[in-house]
């Protein structure tokens, strides 16, 4: 197959999760046999050299309120060169990653059969951008997804909400994954006060980093390393026991991990209204071989019973009512490491991008049959 693989809206770089992700599953597609080509619609962004290749439709972004129309004007313009682009390769299957709807991106679904990445329930999430653009989400979200040919969903959460079930489109649920061999487990550290690491994004609410703070001062004596935070907003001063390296590469933070005796997963879904997940932060931590806190269902690993996972509730008092067995849970996780055998087959990125693979045969089949019966091929979509 020919495959489209698109990003709305942001630059993916190779230090980013997402990037990584995209990266690796070209890929896996690619070594399987497929042709890939990967399009980026972005904001203006430098160095160019840091995003993962593929071909770069970039918009200006401009502040204030004018300079927020003109800026929709500007995607908008990228939007059209990327079904240019996109229509020039001619794919046997575009796959698009769940982004903000921009016109005429709709027009995707006259291309080729399109499948689409549900990544987050975007009716909560995008309800953190204010009122305007969380009515221009609701209003305009239909747009593509009564248009497209299937979806893909990283939890089964996510597949079963009506936000996206009302649409009946064919679903399949392949949670996120990592690429294990290309990480090394990394021996246990010997530390005699348990380190613990938190990965996070600025910004993302539902990542819970506020939390942190007063798990750091109820417990002295354990070390908590922030990876993404440069400061914690709201908390005032922290304790010295709370370490925050702001943003570091991917290098860099490999360092950080492999020092850590126990990681923590997302604090906070509940605050999107999310049970389900499946976060790379957190397999690329199973990765290094590093026991994990848990405070969501996570999609690969909730029937696995291990004692390297530590369960807490997916609520607001989850720290304040289990940060005695979170500090247990590190003491008696020092100096061990999570087995691989145990987590490999959940986790690892080969045979989860092999069932998307089939799922894309299945749909380019199904759209193969649509078009027969309207009297053109697939690729005439568009006449």
């Amino acid at each position: 197959m020919r495959i489209a693989y698109i990003s709305l809206h942001w630059p993916r770089t190779f230090s980013s999760g997402v990037g990584k992700k995209i990266h690796r599953q070209i890929s896996a597609w690619q070594k399987a046999g497929h042709e890939v080509k990967f399009f980026m619609h972005t904001h203006e962004y430098q160095p160019v050299k840091d995003l993962i290749p593929g071909e770069v439709l970039f918009y200006r972004s401009q502040a204030g309120m004018c300079g927020m129309l003109l800026t929709e004007f500007e995607r908008a313009a990228a939007a059209r060169r990327l079904l240019e682009a996109v229509e020039g390769f001619r794919p046997d299957l575009i796959y698009l990653r769940y982004g903000m709807y921009v016109f005429p991106i709709h027009r995707l679904t006259k291309v080729a059969p399109t499948v689409e990445e549900i990544n987050t329930n975007d009716l909560i999430q995008h309800e953190g951008l204010g009122f305007v653009f969380s009515l221009y989400n609701r209003l305009t979200r239909g747009t593509l997804l009564r248009r497209v040919d299937g979806l893909v969903c990283v939890s089964r959460e996510l597949a079963a909400t009506p936000a996206f079930s009302v649409y009946r489109k064919p679903t399949k649920v392949i949670s996120n994954g990592i690429a294990l061999e290309a990480i090394k487990p990394s021996p246990p550290p010997k530390n005699k006060i348990p380190r613990l690491i938190f990965i996070a994004t600025p910004g993302y609410y539902w990542h819970g980093i506020d939390k942190l703070a007063s798990l750091a001062r109820t417990f002295p004596d354990l070390v908590i390393d922030v990876v993404g935070y440069d400061h914690i907003p709201g908390c005032g001063a922290l304790p010295d026991n709370l370490k925050l390296h702001g943003y570091l590469t991917s290098y860099e933070y490999e360092n950080v991990i492999k020092n850590a005796d126990v990681a923590i997963g997302t604090l906070a879904l509940y605050r999107k209204g999310m049970q389900e997940a499946s976060p790379l932060k957190t397999r690329e931590c199973l990765a290094y071989g590093l026991p994990v806190i848990l405070p969501y269902v996570d999609t690969d690993l909730d029937d696995l019973d291990c004692e390297f996972l530590l369960r807490i509730p997916n609520r607001e008092d989850n720290i304040a009512t289990h940060g005695a067995a979170i500090r247990d849970f590190a003491y008696k996780m020092r100096g061990r490491r999570v087995d691989r055998k145990l987590i490999a087959a959940r986790i690892d990125l080969r045979q989860k991008e092999a069932e998307r693979l089939t799922f894309f045969e299945q749909v380019v089949v199904l759209g193969a049959r649509y078009g027969e019966s309207k009297g053109s091929d697939v690729r005439q979509y568009n006449n």
